[in-house]
């Protein structure tokens, strides 16, 4: 049977601590009491409450100091407070809100006032823990495809010329496990590989370096296996909260691949990391400027846009030819590294061959 939700109601008077316990019973709810800051303070760990209602004027600690302590502690600042006061004043609202406080809601309490704030604050509770401890879940599924992935890559680190062309094959399909869910992107992390080749062959990129950035490219994405759905797959423009977490994959993908032996697997780091950093320092995750974004990260950028402006996506439709490298021409200097940008034009003949056969 589902346990009733807990509330910690939080004031030094006797009758309102009283008069609060009465109308929460009556509504279900399992109710506690504390009967100032410090001693709210001293249970909140213990008692774990899934909403804290409290008064702002109380000896020893007050609801404001008791509210900032709160939110300021890992382990309580997604607890949802709501601050009831005699106070009802705009200024006292503020300072409410300044110290973290959800809610607030004026003495004497209205039932049908405070059933609607308690009910609407404890969703928002339930939906924490739920992202909580579908975040964990994830990071646990992650932890063993990491596990999976950096033996499978250690092991082919050590095999020989003769079997490179079986394992680039490994990490195609490996590396497609990220994008599985978009049927649409299935060729691109291909594409994105051979884009390299041709550009790492123009600017005298050594064979081993191209090799390098040709096993280690398809990786760039891994870390779109820690997205959820509903953000990787919007047919819509992302909206800032949305977009925050998209950009995480950045991140992610480079945790994935961290702490390897492999070079390959070291490369795949760093482009996983750097290649949605721009050359003027408007990118991410890290504003990285100029030369200071590493070559690996560079040129994956040049060929994960190109790829992306002439692929159809579930926000928008594949754009010409002409347009795709008259925006990639726009952003010389700007997304792009212009040297880089320079070799990519002076190969395009090439470029287009390869997105017609892929």
């Amino acid at each position: 049977m589902e346990q009733p939700n807990h509330i910690l109601v939080v004031d030094d008077d006797d009758m309102t601590r009283l008069l609060m316990k009465t109308i929460l019973s009556r509504m279900s709810y399992q109710v506690s009491e504390a009967v100032d800051g410090i001693d709210a303070w001293e249970k909140v760990p213990v008692l774990c409450p899934d909403l804290i209602i409290l008064d702002v004027s109380m000896p020893r600690m007050d609801g404001l100091e008791l509210t900032y302590k709160l939110k300021n502690e890992p382990n309580t600042k997604n607890i949802p407070i709501m601050i009831v006061s005699n106070h009802d004043e705009i200024t006292d609202q503020v300072k409410a809100v300044e110290a973290g406080a959800d809610d607030f809601l004026p003495k004497p309490v209205e039932q049908i006032i405070l059933k609607a704030k308690v009910t609407s604050l404890l969703k928002i509770k339930s939906y924490n823990d739920y992202m909580q401890s579908y975040q964990i879940k994830l990071e646990d599924e992650v932890a063993k495809k990491t596990a999976k992935l950096k033996y499978a890559f250690d092991e082919l680190e050590t095999a020989n010329k003769r079997l490179k062309l079986y394992s680039l094959d490994t990490i195609l399909r490996l590396s497609q496990a990220a994008e599985y869910k978009d049927q649409q992107t299935g060729q691109h992390i291909q594409r994105i590989g051979y884009y390299i080749q041709i550009i790492g062959q123009k600017i005298s990129l050594s064979p081993n370096e191209i090799d390098e950035f040709l096993y280690a490219s398809p990786m760039h994405d891994v870390g779109k296996i820690g997205i959820p759905d509903n953000i990787l797959l919007k047919p819509g423009k992302l909206n800032a909260e949305e977009w925050a977490v998209m950009q995480q994959h950045t991140t992610i993908g480079g945790k994935i691949l961290s702490g390897s032996d492999s070079s390959t697997l070291k490369t795949a780091e760093i482009i996983a990391l750097t290649h949605h950093e721009k050359w003027d320092g408007s990118g991410y995750p890290n504003n990285l400027k100029g030369s200071d974004i590493p070559m690996p990260g560079r040129i994956t950028a040049i060929a994960d846009v190109f790829d992306a402006l002439t692929s159809k996506r579930p926000y928008k439709d594949a754009f010409s030819m002409e347009k795709a490298f008259a925006i990639m021409k726009d952003g010389q200097g700007k997304h792009f590294d212009p040297d880089l940008l320079d070799a990519f034009f002076v190969v395009k003949d090439d470029i287009i061959a390869i997105r017609n056969k892929y």
